[in-house]
């Protein structure tokens, strides 16, 4: 059993590295990767051989989806195409149910796009339509976050959910459509009922200080935002369902259906919009700037996997897990919860515990690998708190407390990872 807690004990070292010693992600899976295959008695060529192999493994596929997501998203936030699909949903929706339209907005918005980014562009139309309605700022604040916060953990190409259907064997069109489908409820459970009936009960005004959405003079077609928004989601979805069809398969393999987005948003808010080749060249370079970190704790992560299979220790936990009443689906939300809520990043979270589980899980009997994935995502997109990035941009820019903050964000992500992982309980148990 010896590499079994030589497992358990570099986790706690990833954990003390980034905690204690305030090392970024990349590093502290990557030092935890040597002192494990190390201590674990593996030659000195083995190790960087099983570290190498796995950085490539993680990397090969995720890097392109990733960075071919993340210019997609640059071309969107650059041309305002973001507060223009949310002006003319919530003219469409009305202002009564402009939280509804607000939702649907960074629903779409959320696909590509980045929680961070997504919410930058969006929370001015927060302050506006809460000023507007004369409620509180918590309604519309949630159903504008909620939608953002689910899909970066639940649904490539969002890295986290990339690279975990990459480590657990999930077919990325499945991957899409079955975290589109959990998505929507875990959406509605967090941001519009809980949001709005903690809204009742916290009545907050708008900042003082908070910002004015910027309308571009000229601003794209919501019909335009929306094609561009759907097209590799239908694409890659479509070769899912016609996996044998030559035409499906090419431009539904991700790679393609990215690229063939990315095209079109090149010509559509670049070239058709004024910009030059210099132009939209740069917002494309600008938009991979955030990508490079996300990417080294990715393929850091592979590696750690990959040392966790060289030293045996995956087989060993898959059977004493085996042996035990605790439901895997249930083991894996809890470990990425637990990571999540002692590091803060729903990325490393996800990552870490994907790679944990795709070793266990291979030994278990009814092994769903898709179900795994969705608890997985699940239990890393639940607690945020003072650990967390996006703890504090909602609190700096919602003009919150701490302990508001924690009664509405924080227990928005618990209500809608609990609703996440009954939901993935159902789908198991009808996939079985």
């Amino acid at each position: 059993m010896l590499p079994l807690l030589f497992a358990f004990g570099a986790i706690a070292l990833v954990l003390a590295l980034i905690l204690v010693l305030r090392l970024h992600a990349f590093l502290a899976l990557l030092i935890a990767s040597f002192a494990m295959g190390l201590a674990a008695g593996l030659p000195v060529p083995q190790v960087l051989k099983s570290i190498q192999a796995g950085f490539a493994d993680a990397l090969g596929f995720i890097s392109v989806v990733v960075g071919l997501g993340a210019m997609i998203g640059g071309y969107l936030e650059h041309s305002g195409g973001g507060v223009s699909l949310a002006d003319w949903l919530i003219a469409r929706f009305g202002r009564d149910k402009s939280a509804w339209a607000l939702a649907v907005a960074a629903f779409l918005v959320g696909l590509p796009i980045f929680f961070e980014v997504g919410f930058i562009i969006l929370a001015p139309l927060v302050f506006s339509l809460t000023r507007e309605g004369k409620r509180s700022l918590i309604i519309y604040g949630m159903a504008m976050a909620a939608p953002l916060t689910v899909l970066h953990s639940m649904i490539p190409p969002h890295p986290a959910p990339a690279a975990a259907a990459q480590l657990l064997g999930v077919d990325l069109g499945q991957a899409i459509l079955y975290g589109m489908l959990i998505s929507i409820p875990m959406t509605l459970a967090g941001g519009m009922w809980y949001g709005g009936w903690m809204g009742r009960r916290m009545n907050l005004p708008v900042p003082a200080n908070a910002m004015q959405p910027e309308r571009s003079a000229n601003p794209p077609s919501p019909w335009s935002i929306i094609f561009l928004l759907i097209l590799p989601v239908l694409l890659i979805v479509g070769a899912t369902l016609a996996p044998k069809n030559p035409f499906w398969a090419l431009v539904g393999h991700p790679f393609s259906a990215l690229l063939i987005a990315l095209l079109a948003a090149m010509i559509m808010l670049g070239n058709m919009r004024g910009l030059n080749r210099d132009q939209i060249a740069n917002i494309a370079m600008k938009s991979l700037v955030p990508v490079g970190s996300l990417l080294l704790i990715m393929g850091a992560g592979g590696a750690f996997k990959q040392i966790i299979v060289d030293t045996g220790a995956g087989a060993m936990a898959g059977k004493a897990l085996a042996a035990t009443p605790v439901s895997p689906l249930l083991a894996g939300f809890l470990i990425a919860l637990g990571i999540r809520v002692a590091q803060g990043s729903a990325t490393v979270a996800i990552i870490t515990a994907a790679g944990i589980m795709a070793l266990i899980v291979k030994v278990l009997p009814n092994y769903h690998p898709l179900a795994m994935y969705l608890a997985v995502c699940c239990g890393g997109s639940s607690v945020s708190h003072v650990n967390d990035a996006g703890f504090w941009l909602v609190q700096q820019y919602f003009g919150t407390t701490v302990p508001e903050t924690l009664k509405s964000w924080t227990a928005m992500k618990v209500v809608s990872a609990i609703v996440g992982l009954g939901l993935v309980f159902i789908f198991d148990a009808f996939a079985r």
